[in-house]
């Protein structure tokens, strides 16, 4: 169900660079985190998957296509995802490598809202990169 995506050259440079320290102290994880890996995965996503990028804190969604709104998703420690609403297609992405990623997830948002977990007080739906791998399987050919 995956598709693997290779890096671009700066990016993977990134990444390779944190190995060098989680090589020194393996009970640490040296994880881009935040602005730069969600700014990844709208760059990657967009050139793999053919989609249009919306200027930088668009409101709700980072990118189009075919007027489907695409929102920001991105692989934290530990992988997971937060939601604030149903989107009409979601895309998320795993980086598995310093030279690719794989894209979990890439369908309709619809499903993964309904189960995903619970909302919490801010109106988030937080839930693991393997619960939305389960909410694919059911749903597969939609995802």
């Amino acid at each position: 169900m995956n598709r693997r995506v290779r890096l671009p050259a700066p990016v993977a440079a990134i990444y390779r660079a944190v190995s060098e320290p989680e090589a020194l102290d393996p009970r640490r994880k040296f994880t881009p985190d935040g602005r730069l890996v969600g700014a990844i995965g709208q760059v990657v996503a967009a050139e793999a998957l053919g989609l249009t990028l919306h200027r930088g804190s668009y409101p709700g969604n980072d990118a189009f296509v075919a007027n489907a709104d695409v929102p920001d998703q991105n692989d934290g420690w530990p992988p997971c995802l937060a939601l604030y609403d149903a989107c009409d297609r979601l895309v998320v992405l795993q980086v598995v490598s310093p030279e690719a990623a794989d894209i979990e997830y890439d369908g309709p948002g619809g499903p993964a809202w309904a189960e995903g977990g619970k909302m919490g007080m801010n109106g988030q739906r937080v839930f693991s990169l393997k619960r939305l791998r389960a909410i694919a399987m059911r749903h597969q050919g939609t995802a």
